[in-house]
């Protein structure tokens, strides 16, 4: 116990800094205490494993980490812990007896060791290593399999969709993409707002229907399924697939075909199942999802272990389309799984799974917005700062913290006074989802609890609520748990408004344009929603953003956090915040390391 208790001396500086989680000190402590031989590196690797992993990571390279200080808190100043050599690293691990090495057979199960270290000297918690080659071995092996359909066949086809003069009806990058689905098992289809990505499913779902016989040997009905992470997200789908199906009506195609394309969207999680006695889903390898095609909209999203879940639940001939914008956010937990699958697989053009949209039909050419994407997408901070204000497109508001924030929430007033002027919830709804505060942060000034109570007073200042209790006419409120009862889902949004009788209710419009309105106390957990987390934002869309920096840096200002929500506007994308930092935060990409990419780049 004395060894185990020394050799956790090294990370007790760190904790007392913050750099180390109580998670991360307490797991260390107890996988040492279970060592045959416990040791300093050990307990360091294990805590900057499991610190990295809260952060996003699936593994931490001990190649890059050795030699270095790791555990690093500028917060506190803590100038970190200096890892041991990468030698002195592999014999510690090597003899604790909780190591199992993948380098000469990465696919083994390796039950029974809680670490694994990889040909790369990549060091893994064992079930996420593992989750990382079930993936990447899935998703070789439908990249890798013989075509659905005789390309002659789906070329034909896709004519009837794809017609006259390049443009928003006849997209090579849309058609590409298209045959791609069509013709192989795994399509990934990724682009930035307004490139297409729905429009071309509901293209591929409708030739899809049309081959049926030949797609699926002879299956005179595919099976289909809408899927997304998050309920918010799967609404969004299913909406954009019914817009996508008016348009194909319109543009001719027979209506009793694009009546079968399928719109009810799904989480994954509801799609996989729960069971009440156990956390493995419902559908796995061993009962597999009844389907022939799944689509997943927001697939920058996913995290590895629901990514894993999901490919373990395919039957073997089923197609996986995988939608997303490959530039966005990753996941909340651990990994990057879209963004690891477009850098590790082979690209349409190579004979590959990954087809990339690049034609904005929502930004013109010369469109501020687009340019600003664009700018922030290359990390050219020079160019970013001259998108700002270059048309009425795009604007930035700096100055001291007190009058960045005095300007936000003026904009604020301005912007929510009409749907707080309003007597009909539904327009109500309508007119509050135009304008969105969007935050890098949660806590703090300049984050979402604290810029919702300076809306909060700024409203009331100007007499559009009366804040004096939990609920008010006209909170909104943004629902952050799914309740499968009363169909509200993680990212839904409404309003707290009078019913007919007087009393306040939680009001929600469907995507039908319906009014669904429920007793206050049916409610599943939520907040305010005035100001949202950039990360809460993904999936939605509005005319104006306000995209507040927070007023000094930290690590999660990133070119992907200012790129997400920037492309959360329709018309207008203001940011609120100093100069420097927004510099900063373009250069800053976010690098999750994971060994997925080059899993799915081996022989």
């Amino acid at each position: 116990m004395n060894t185990t208790v020394n050799a956790m001396d090294i990370l007790r500086p760190a904790r007392a800094a913050g750099a180390l989680r109580d998670i991360d000190f307490h797991l260390a402590r107890h996988l040492v205490a279970l060592a045959r031989e416990p040791s300093a590196p050990l307990a360091l690797a294990i805590a900057t494993l499991s610190r990295a992993q809260g952060d996003g990571d699936i593994c931490i390279d001990l190649a890059r980490l050795s030699d270095r200080a790791v555990l690093v808190e500028d917060a506190s100043g803590f100038a970190g812990i200096t890892a041991p050599s990468l030698t002195d690293w592999r014999d510690a691990l090597a003899a604790s007896g909780l190591l199992s090495r993948a380098t000469d057979a990465p696919d083994e199960s390796h039950d029974g060791f809680p670490l694994v270290l990889d040909a790369a000297d990549r060091l893994y918690f064992t079930k996420y290593f593992h989750f990382e080659q079930r993936i990447a071995a899935a998703l070789r092996r439908r990249s890798e399999a013989a075509p659905l359909a005789d390309d002659a066949a789906i070329d034909a086809a896709l004519a009837v969709h794809f017609t006259g003069a390049p443009g928003i009806d006849h997209d090579p990058h849309q058609r590409a993409a298209a045959h791609l689905a069509l013709s192989r098992r795994l399509a990934v289809i990724t682009g930035g707002p307004g490139t297409g990505k729905t429009t071309t499913v509901a293209k591929i779902l409708a030739t899809m229907l049309a081959l049926s016989g030949l797609a699926l040997s002879g299956d005179a009905q595919p099976r289909i399924r809408l899927a997304a992470p998050t309920g918010k997200a799967a609404a969004r789908l299913g909406e954009s697939i019914r817009g996508a199906k008016a348009r194909l009506l319109a543009d001719g195609i027979p209506a009793a075909l694009v009546a079968r394309i399928p719109e009810d969207a799904s989480t994954l999680h509801r799609l996989l199942g729960t069971r009440p006695d156990t956390r493995r889903p419902r559908h796995h390898a061993g009962n597999p999802l009844a389907l022939d095609t799944l689509v997943i909209d927001e697939a920058s999203m996913i995290d590895v272990p629901l990514m894993a879940r999901v490919v373990d639940a395919l039957p073997a001939h089923a197609r996986l389309v995988l939608l997303g914008d490959r530039d966005q956010l990753a996941s909340v937990e651990a990994g990057a799984v879209l963004g690891d699958i477009c850098a590790g697989a082979r690209t349409v053009a190579d004979g590959g799974s990954v087809a990339t949209l690049v034609t904005s039909h929502r930004f013109r050419g010369d469109s501020g917005i687009g340019a600003l994407a664009r700018a922030i997408n290359a990390g050219d901070a020079s160019a970013t700062l001259a998108a700002l204000g270059a048309d009425d497109a795009t604007a930035q508001v700096s100055g001291t913290p007190a009058q960045v924030i005095d300007a936000l929430v003026a904009r604020a007033v301005a912007a929510w006074r009409a749907y707080l002027a309003t007597t009909d919830v539904i327009e109500a709804n309508r007119q509050f989802g135009t304008f969105r505060v969007l935050c890098a942060l949660r806590d703090g000034a300049f984050g979402v609890s604290g810029l919702n109570a300076r809306i909060e007073s700024g409203l009331a200042d100007a007499g559009l609520i009366n804040p004096r209790d939990r609920f008010y006419r006209g909170r909104p409120l943004l629902v952050t748990a799914n309740d499968y009862g009363i169909q509200l889902f993680n990212g839904d949004i409404g309003l707290a408004w009078p019913g007919e009788d007087g009393r306040l209710r939680a009001c929600f419009v469907a995507a039908d344009g319906t009014l669904r309105s429920f007793p206050l106390n049916r409610l599943p957990a939520h907040e305010t929603a005035f100001a949202m987390t950039v990360h809460k934002s993904q999936g939605s869309e509005f005319d104006e953003v306000a995209m507040v920096l927070p007023d000094h840096d930290t690590p999660v200002l990133t070119r992907e956090l200012v790129y997400t929500g920037v492309t959360r506007a329709r018309q207008k994308a203001v940011i609120y915040g100093d100069t420097a930092l927004l510099a900063g935060a373009v250069q800053r990409q976010v690098a999750r390391t994971s060994g997925l990419r080059d899993a799915l780049r081996r022989d």
